[in-house]
């Protein structure tokens, strides 16, 4: 296994580690309610996922808070 000769200096790893970065999740939109959605899940407002409905909504539009 490879071992590093000298220590690498902090700039040196700083700058390796500032290509490290998150991207945003890619959302879609819900064909039945129009919400925002993460794709290949169930929609978080309606439930319904590949046309069928799975699961009770976890939030609802028209409950009160």
């Amino acid at each position: 296994m490879a071992v590093p000769k000298r220590r690498m200096s902090r700039a040196n790893t700083r700058a390796r580690r500032s290509q490290w970065k998150a991207s945003a999740a890619t959302l879609t939109t819900c064909p039945r309610c129009k919400a925002p959605r993460l794709p290949h899940a169930a929609c978080p407002a309606c439930g319904a996922y590949n046309g069928r409905q799975y699961s009770e909504a976890l939030r609802s539009e028209h409950e009160p808070r």
